[in-house]
């Protein structure tokens, strides 16, 4: 029988990707429904070619709209404007496959639904992890879900993995997350205050998201995704490594005991870990290019302060002070991240001072051990007014 997926975040980068490889095998996979912010259009169009059951608009105005356009184009697809239907349609009863692609903090819900369920979850979203923690696995213990990670980082880890986890602890030295190193990689620290959005968007391999690539010119993208291996992989944070390899062909390595290294190489798209989470244990054709290795240039690696700067990539050293501090503190360093690119992006506070607001809202905020959605929202909601006021501080 075809597996039928749910793709919450259609509209963005992950998302089309996902569609894409989808519509190379209609034989196997099927869209049972689609989830969006404000693409409107786009959403259309995929409903037109995909023909999902049910569609989903993050706001009731953009819901009406695709609403209006899908019944004067004639197409079946329900629109549903419930508070909770993006939680509906990642716990649908007839969901074989979640592809989790929301941006930030408000994925966290459905993916908490979808794990409840027990459903096979695509976990592009590192937020569900970094701020759901141990709240996100106890859901996926007890509803007996699937976690299958698509970050090409941490799909490159479990691929280059012993394929029974009851073995990592013994077997597995290190993991070694492999990072571009941005945009920013060579650049004089000193004149980091004068970046703007567009040069911090643009990033060297990776086509992205605005907030996604801005996280990977801080470098605060790779602490968020040591983060995540953290909680995914169950190893200990110093057993977690982060190198630079700027031609992204290694997507990440794991060290075993006996000093031998395993890694994943592709080319840098993001359909060829889509691929695997889709299909796994099996593979599938992706519609990515093949490494041509008579023509691949030499690869290189540098350790994070290779250049004498170690203030370049501030950020990153919070990932292995958050998890050694109390629980919640992750969601709280996420939670000022998301509202400091945005200040970023909307050019209320310069590209250097992303870092300076994180670390004040780390101080300013003191976790509570959270232990449910609930605690989880409110520690969100908490460090997210703590941080706009410290946003507001910064642009005075």
């Amino acid at each position: 029988m075809k597996q039928r997926i749910t793709v919450l975040g259609s509209t963005g980068s992950i998302g089309t990707s996902t569609l894409d490889v989808v519509a190379r095998h209609p034989e196997r996979f099927e869209v049972f429904a689609l989830s969006a912010a404000t693409q409107v259009d786009l959403m259309l169009a995929q409903c037109a070619r995909f023909a999902p059951r049910f569609a989903v608009m993050a706001s009731a105005e953009h819901g009406r709209e695709l609403a209006e356009k899908i019944r004067q184009n004639g197409l079946q697809t329900q629109v549903i404007e419930a508070l909770d239907a993006i939680e509906m349609i990642a716990s649908h009863p007839e969901v074989d496959a979640v592809m989790a692609a929301i941006v930030g903090a408000a994925g966290l819900a459905p993916c908490l639904a979808a794990a409840r369920a027990g459903k096979r979850l695509l976990l592009a979203n590192k937020e569900a992890l970094v701020v759901g923690g141990e709240v996100f696995l106890r859901a996926v213990h007890e509803g007996g879900a699937t976690l299958l990670p698509i970050d090409s980082e941490h799909s490159a880890i479990f691929q280059s993995l012993p394929e029974d986890p009851a073995t990592w602890q013994r077997r597995v030295d290190k993991i070694i997350l492999t990072a571009s190193g941005g945009p920013f990689r060579q650049r004089d620290p000193k004149t980091l205050r004068e970046v703007t959005p567009e040069q911090a968007c643009a990033h060297p391999n990776w086509v992205m998201g605005r907030k996604i690539s801005v996280d990977s010119a801080t470098m605060m993208n790779k602490a968020l995704e040591v983060i995540e291996a953290r909680y995914l992989f169950g190893l200990a944070p110093r057993q977690l490594d982060v190198v630079i390899h700027p031609q992204s062909i290694i997507h990440s390595m794991v060290q075993y005991r006996d000093t031998s290294v395993v890694a994943q190489l592709g080319t840098p798209d993001m359909r060829v870990p889509i691929a695997y989470g889709l299909a796994w244990p099996e593979r599938v054709a992706s519609g990515a290019a093949a490494l041509d290795f008579h023509a691949l240039s030499a690869m290189t690696f540098e350790a994070i302060d290779d250049h004498g700067h170690p203030e370049r990539f501030p950020g990153l050293r919070l990932a292995w002070e958050a998890l050694e501090a109390p629980a919640g503190t992750t969601a709280v360093l996420n939670a000022a991240n998301e509202v400091a690119v945005a200040a970023f992006l909307e050019r209320r506070i310069r590209f250097d001072q992303i870092h300076v607001l994180n670390l004040e809202t780390l101080s300013s905020v003191a976790p509570s051990n959270p232990g449910s959605l609930g605690d989880l929202l409110a520690l969100d909601a908490a460090a997210r007014a703590a941080a706009q006021r410290i946003a507001v501080q910064l642009a005075a």
